[in-house]
């Protein structure tokens, strides 16, 4: 049975071609055929499309309005399909990304750069934000996918972990003399601390081991930013709690000297996270899979 879609395309072919015959050969159909897709199409509108002549078959007044919301529509439908097959091809399309500016800034960088690099027509949005926030923006479908701290308790999202990170503390010059033995956390809270927001899921994860230590922080500053936790470290307002894969320049060029602790803050992760009930855009498949495959 043929659809009321093809009935249109047999329509349009027929009134551009001005003949039965022509437009079954541009279709790939017989004439007869042809002829009764438009007696169809006829009858189910009620109306007359064409006169046909000795001299050819020509559209009614009737048919011309037809004609022109007909084709105008299949020539939308060709561009939607040509833009899916862009889309598949990932020469178009948009890649709508959740990250916290220091993961973006040590972690994310080189994995956009090489992405960019291979499909330099799909676009990127950066939403910035802590993990709560970008979680938030997911699940309100501002973004595909989220790049952030772990662990991250929600039932609703799919994670990923890519690489192991860890929490340590660092301090300038003035305290350096704390550095011979490891310290407890309770010596370590008497002196001037500085951490993350609250807010921040790696701050939250570094307060809730050491509260299970059975001991409080009493933070002497709290910053937005992991960068100026290293420099309020380096020029000795305090003893800050950083992430060390990301202050390892730092460390090696003795900006700052890691402060052993008698136990270690357990490793935690970071990870991409999307929304368990919606399917990945096929760009943000391709960027998940390009970073899993880096850090298996």
């Amino acid at each position: 049975m043929v659809s009321k879609l093809d009935l249109y395309k047999i329509f349009c072919q027929v009134g551009e071609s001005k003949s039965f015959s022509q437009a079954a050969k541009a279709l790939y159909m017989t004439q007869p055929a042809v002829s009764q897709s438009i007696m169809q199409l006829e009858r189910e509108l009620d109306i007359r499309l064409f006169h046909r002549t000795p001299q050819g078959t020509f559209l009614t007044d009737e048919g011309k309005v037809l004609f022109e919301y007909a084709n105008s529509a299949l020539n939308l439908l060709n561009v939607g399909q040509e833009k899916m097959i862009e889309f598949k091809n990932l020469t178009a399309g948009e890649l709508k990304i959740g990250v916290g500016d220091t993961i973006s800034r040590y972690f994310l960088l080189p994995y956009l750069e090489r992405f960019h690099n291979r499909y330099p027509n799909v676009k990127f949005k950066i939403e910035n934000g802590t993990t709560s926030e970008l979680c938030t923006f997911l699940k309100a479908g501002e973004v595909d996918i989220v790049v952030c701290n772990f662990p991250l308790a929600d039932s609703a999202l799919t994670l990923k972990p890519f690489i192991d990170v860890h929490d340590i503390f660092v301090c300038g010059e003035k305290y350096r003399h704390i550095l011979t033995n490891p310290i407890s956390y309770e010596e370590l809270m008497k002196y001037p601390l500085i951490f993350l927001e609250p807010k921040s899921n790696s701050r939250q994860y570094v307060e809730k081991f050491i509260l299970s230590k059975g001991v409080q922080i009493e933070p002497e500053f709290e910053l937005g930013s992991h960068d100026l936790l290293l420099e309020f470290a380096k020029i000795n307002l305090g003893i800050a709690c950083v992430t060390k894969e990301f202050s390892q320049d730092y460390i090696n060029k003795g900006i700052v000297s890691e402060v052993k602790t008698k136990e270690a803050i357990p490793k935690r992760e970071i990870g991409v996270c999307y929304l368990e009930s919606v399917p990945l855009s096929l760009a943000a498949t391709r960027f998940v899979e390009m970073v899993e495959s880096d850090n298996r």
